[in-house]
């Protein structure tokens, strides 16, 4: 009887990256200033001041930070700066959007930081299916990335991969 041989194992050119490995599990916040404005309309700069200068920015040591205003209102240019310029020392990274643009900015560091030079001619499988919130754009940075030096690109499984990319031979 032929001994079954696991060819995907044996093939020492087959790498699989699992984005989600890569996931920042620092604790999230949101800011959302509706509450620091007038009428929940309008920034009166000596009233928005006080809230931010009083408020406490320690809270959020060593978190992913979020500024939104969940209401239609006006908001001048200064007003998210300022915000930064008071969580700046404590947060680890914050931005003006959603959790969907943070995790999206964050993948995009992560994979501009990867070193990709073990990946030099080898088979890459993108693992497809995750449980944490690899945004769409993720997959996108890392083929960008990879594609210059990889062999080929496949998404999903080693049992059940989809061709992304194959490089010419030439």
């Amino acid at each position: 009887m032929e001994t079954i041989r696991n060819k995907v194992a044996e093939n020492t050119n087959l790498v699989t990256i699992d984005l989600e490995d890569y996931y920042p599990n620092q604790k999230r916040v949101v800011v959302d200033i509706k509450d620091w404005l007038f009428q929940e309309l309008v920034v009166r700069e000596k009233e928005f001041r006080d809230y931010v200068n009083n408020h406490n920015w320690e809270q959020y040591l060593d978190c992913y930070v979020v500024f939104t205003c969940s209401v239609e209102a006006i908001i001048p240019g200064w007003v998210y700066p300022l915000l930064m310029s008071k969580v700046a020392p404590f947060a680890l990274k914050a931005i003006h959007g959603s959790y969907q643009l943070l995790d999206i900015l964050l993948y995009q560091e992560v994979i501009n930081n990867l070193d990709i030079t073990i990946y030099k001619d080898k088979f890459v499988i993108i693992k497809g299916c995750v449980n944490k919130p690899v945004p769409d754009n993720a997959y996108l940075f890392l083929i960008e990335k990879l594609q210059p030096v990889v062999k080929s690109i496949m998404y999903g499984e080693a049992c059940s991969s989809v061709p992304i990319y194959k490089k010419l031979k030439g």
